[in-house]
């Protein structure tokens, strides 16, 4: 009798152990091929894995929603697929041993991140940042940022109350956004300016980009349940809640400086000045655009970032850079009729870019319509071609238009005069 229970138990056993084995194979195998292929960078937050602490559950890799990142290899749970983390951050959270820790940078490759608290203040009292400055790109989280930050503003001694401005809100991109619609709320005197549109960052994406991977909570609106959605199914809701909301936003308004006051500060703009008690920053981290420097970067054919990729239907256009911006910017733009894109990187691999955007680019090359090119630098941009030294090859190529997606130079100067710390992270919360 004892066999008859014993037998059964003794299969599935070794068929676990066996289904155990073999997917932390295949997890290792994935994990030696990004290092071959040069792909261990993160692009921003991340997880890192104490081994001392984890036990193998596997809890952090099924809470992942992009499901690759995390793998489980010899009981413990590793990073196997750096490059695909997009710095949600729910590995953490489903942790039942806390041993994840979420963190910027690593040791070869540092991030600059402006210090703040748990309240998003800054070490200058009264100055807050919450967003993709701080290290927080993802939509969701940066929408969660803004509303955290605005409640802390809320809770500050004086706010509501007196004749000065309680907050000026800095960009209305996603954190912003939320930071806006939570001041409104309130029921705060609050000033929101913006130099360019509603969605910052957002609405310069390609056309038709999928953006946010989750639910997010809007203040007056409450949860907002899209998962993936297109850049401008996005922006028209948004759109439609601030017309909803009356909140007041001044686009087209850029702020020049910002200096401590007795009562609070002093934000000039280029159309105002404003006298308030605190300051929400919710800008982005491209800053002004990086150029390469080289000769015929000034011709007018010359642009530094993607609005619509049909504008280049039947040209010659050279992409430049490896992020996401890039590969999206140079798929998006192959698959124009009768385009005939390159797209130039100084480095071996796209170690920034999501894997999405890799096969798209890939998939571009295998038709034909793209030319990718590693380990290569751009020469000189002549008026109607390019000059490329391609691993110590020089190329000239015909060329109409040229999108440079090289990143932007970081706002840290304009941070350190104000006075707020900045520090450079290489693997650490």
């Amino acid at each position: 009798m004892l066999l008859v229970y014993a037998l059964p138990i003794a299969i599935a056993l070794l068929w676990t152990h066996y289904r155990k084995r073999n997917k932390y194979k295949i997890h290792k195998q994935a994990l030696e091929e990004n290092v071959k292929a040069g792909l261990t960078e993160p692009a921003s937050l991340h997880p890192l894995i104490d081994p001392n602490l984890c036990i193998g559950c596997n809890s952090c890799a099924d809470v992942c929603p992009e499901k690759n990142v995390i793998g489980i290899i010899e009981e413990k749970a590793e990073l196997i697929n750096p490059t695909h983390c997009i710095g949600h951050g729910a590995c953490a959270e489903a942790c039942p041993v806390d041993a994840i820790t979420l963190v910027f940078g690593t040791e070869t490759r540092g991030v600059d991140i402006p210090i703040v608290n748990e309240n998003f203040e800054t070490n200058v009292p009264g100055i807050f940042i919450a967003g993709e400055l701080g290290g927080m790109g993802l939509v969701r989280n940066a929408i969660e940022q803004g509303r955290q930050a605005m409640r802390s503003i809320c809770n500050r001694d004086g706010v509501g109350s007196g004749d000065n401005i309680d907050v000026v809100i800095i960009g209305a991109g996603p954190s912003g956004f939320s930071a806006t619609l939570g001041a409104h709320e309130k029921k705060l005197k609050y000033v929101t300016i913006e130099q360019e549109s509603l969605g910052g960052t957002v609405a310069h994406f390609p056309r038709g980009k999928l953006v946010m991977t989750q639910p997010a909570e809007l203040p007056i609106v409450g949860k907002v349940k899209f998962t993936e959605v297109s850049k401008e199914e996005l922006l028209s809701f948004w759109h439609s809640v601030a017309t909803k909301t009356g909140i007041q936003i001044n686009f087209k308004e850029r702020m020049e400086s910002i200096t401590k006051t007795p009562h609070g500060f002093e934000v000039k703009t280029t159309k105002n000045t404003y006298q308030t008690k605190n300051v929400l920053l919710t800008i982005g981290r491209r800053g002004t655009p990086r150029k390469l420097g080289v000769p015929g970067e000034q011709l007018t054919k010359v642009v530094y970032r993607l609005i619509d990729p049909e504008q280049y239907r039947e040209r010659n256009v050279l992409v430049v850079g490896g992020g996401d911006s890039a590969l999206e910017a140079a798929a998006s733009i192959a698959e124009e009729p009768g385009t005939q894109v390159i797209l130039s990187y100084r480095s071996g691999a796209f170690t920034r870019a999501k894997d999405k955007n890799r096969k798209r680019v890939a998939a571009a090359e295998q038709k034909g319509n793209l030319r990718v090119m590693l380990k290569s630098n751009i020469k000189e941009i002549q008026q109607d071609k390019v000059i490329i030294d391609h691993d110590g090859n020089i190329i000239e190529a015909e060329n109409d238009d040229v999108i440079i997606s090289a990143g932007g130079v970081l706002p840290t100067g304009m941070l350190k005069d104000i006075g707020i710390t900045i520090e450079t992270k290489r693997g650490t919360a």
